[in-house]
């Protein structure tokens, strides 16, 4: 049974994916600035559950995180904000992505319902293994939600061949070695990287990890089937905690000028 993301990559346009911490820098802002990112063109949004030791991300989203938890911000606000996406554009594939650690806390079988009530069509979690996946597949499958799989450069052919046995939707490349919003992806490498997982799996592949801007997503989307954006987002968030405004239009700027890039 196909779920939105899989329609959503159905039409072989490329897919601009961004990302922004959920609850950051609050609950009414974090709402509206996913309300401008959708209206410009945002393909498919990932909403951030805060965590207070997100240890693959870079100091931005680990920022963000604390914002976001100083704010009181808890997985109750993460699904609002999850269901408000929604009412904004209801065929907008929405994924929550964060650490294993907060969904064991809360229960697998009740955070996945919670999911499936609104309208959350994936997950990607970070740290979780694909030897310990299978209490949260077998939720995840009941309920037609995708797991999303992270694929390293250094991930090998009999790894890649575990990770996708679960894996739907697309899958995740991270296309540089280390944390979110650091150095630039290698083009032809990645291109190598895209090529070999290709042979394996008819899944998307969208990078994500290193891309910073529209001439990034335009490269980026010459090789794999979108991009994603992240810690650029959270950026102009920081930048412009005490202007709201200014936020938002600089947010919605450069969501418009990141979508444009997809078209190559």
């Amino acid at each position: 049974m196909s779920n939105l993301i899989s329609q959503a990559f159905k039409n072989k346009k490329k897919k601009l994916v961004t990302f922004v911490t959920g609850g950051d820098p609050d609950l009414s802002t974090s709402l509206e600035i996913i309300r401008t990112i959708i209206n410009n063109g945002a393909d498919i949004i990932e909403i951030g559950m805060p965590f207070s030791d997100p240890m693959a991300d870079g100091p931005t989203i680990q920022l963000s995180s604390n914002r976001a938890i100083s704010k009181g911000i808890n997985l109750e606000n993460i699904f609002t904000l999850s269901s408000e996406a929604k009412k904004i554009k209801d065929d907008l594939p929405v994924i929550l992505m964060g650490y294993y650690n907060l969904i064991l806390h809360f229960g697998i079988e009740q955070f996945v319902k919670k999911c499936k009530e609104n309208g959350v069509d994936g997950l990607i979690i970070v740290d979780l293994q694909p030897e310990e996946d299978e209490d949260l597949i077998n939720e995840l499958n009941h309920h037609n939600i995708d797991l999303i799989r992270l694929i390293t450069p250094t991930t090998d052919e009999d790894r890649l061949k575990l990770i996708l046995k679960n894996a739907s939707g697309f899958l995740y490349y991270v296309s540089v070695m280390g944390i979110t919003g650091q150095k630039s992806a290698d083009l032809s490498e990645l291109e190598k990287s895209v090529k070999f997982i290709k042979k394996f799996t008819n899944l998307p592949v969208v990078p994500g990890f290193g891309i910073k801007n529209s001439t990034d997503v335009s490269n980026i989307c010459r090789v794999a089937d979108g991009a994603i954006v992240g810690s650029s987002i959270i950026k102009i968030i920081e930048e412009n905690l005490n202007d709201k405004d200014k936020m938002l239009s600089e947010i919605g700027k450069f969501s418009k000028d990141l979508k444009n890039g997809t078209i190559v």
